[in-house]
């Protein structure tokens, strides 16, 4: 048998040289995870089974070979809350925490206190369940197209003893819209990849599945086509919620703008990046106001 601090270091030692910058982050999650231990170094000497030293070993060697440590793992938090992942569905991210701020907000400001949300690309579930838990008097509704992502929907709702409403469908299909009530607010963190950024992924990055990556040539496909879509099935005054790349924040607001929605306010992530928008349904199309100011 090997001791907990000796197997640490050696897996550490493993992923520092292949390149991995966050090694120490990455073996200490394994370690978590393995030994069902929060403080896993807080006994040193403490022996590993044989056994259970050639599994975290196995998931070392994967992770040095690039493969996600979400999908090693099989959970990640997000929003507070856990989340079964696994491939065939995106893993959860910090960025996306953004948009999920950025609806409360919406609703506590307007007075929303039993909001309608349609969460359309639902993937993992992780907006949906977060918004829910969050909103407790809200009515929550995922849309989401892929079998293998729904899979995990659904496990998410029962993990998380979640009431929000799964819907199979295909968003960009008016019968999919027309399925479902109408919205005070529809969230969306589409495929936003261009063709140019499909060809220089990351390699983990290319283990998630390129149908909730890729967004078209110029990335901005979803965008157009939710927006033209969902349109009429958002109450008047109601609003629509995305998250987009880095870069994206003023074609998606051209979209916005021209697909009858006013009042853009933009957030930023925690990194200082532009990642959210959400904009207003106005009676009148012809109506803009793009409000620069709102970008926190």
């Amino acid at each position: 048998m090997v001791s907990r601090r000796v197997l640490y270091d050696e897996c550490t030692a493993r992923l520092s040289s292949a390149g991995k910058e966050s090694a120490d982050f990455d073996t200490l999650c394994i370690f978590q995870d393995m030994l069902r231990d929060k403080n896993p170094l807080f006994q040193p000497l403490a022996d590993v089974p044989d056994e259970l030293a050639g599994r975290i070993r196995g998931l070392t060697a994967e992770r040095a070979k690039g493969y996600p440590l979400q999908y090693l793992l099989g959970k990640w938090e997000f929003y507070g809350l856990d989340f079964y992942v696994g491939e065939g569905v995106l893993i959860p991210r910090p960025d996306t925490e953004t948009l999920v701020d950025q609806v409360i907000d919406i609703c506590r400001e307007n007075k929303l206190t039993a909001p309608v949300i349609i969460d359309l690309c639902s993937g993992s579930g992780c907006i949906a369940v977060a918004l829910e838990k969050h909103l407790p008097s809200a009515e929550v509704h995922a849309v989401e197209i892929s079998e293998k992502a729904l899979g995990y929907l659904r496990k998410n709702k029962e993990l998380n003893s979640s009431g929000i409403y799964i819907h199979e469908g295909d968003v960009l299909r008016n019968s999919t819209a027309e399925a479902l009530p109408q919205a005070d607010i529809i969230v969306s963190n589409p495929p936003y990849l261009t063709a140019q950024d499909m060809k220089e992924l990351e390699k983990e990055v290319t283990c998630e599945p390129a149908l909730a990556l890729f967004g078209g040539n110029d990335g901005l496909g979803f965008y157009r086509a939710i927006t033209a879509v969902w349109r009429k099935h958002i109450k008047t005054g109601g609003f629509i919620a995305f998250e987009f790349g880095m870069g994206q924040h003023g074609d998606v607001e051209n979209i916005l703008l021209n697909g009858g929605f006013d009042n853009v306010a933009f957030r930023k992530d925690g990194a200082g990046i532009i990642r959210t928008a959400a904009a207003q349904k106005t009676a009148i199309m012809t109506q803009r106001h793009i409000d620069r100011s709102a970008v926190k």
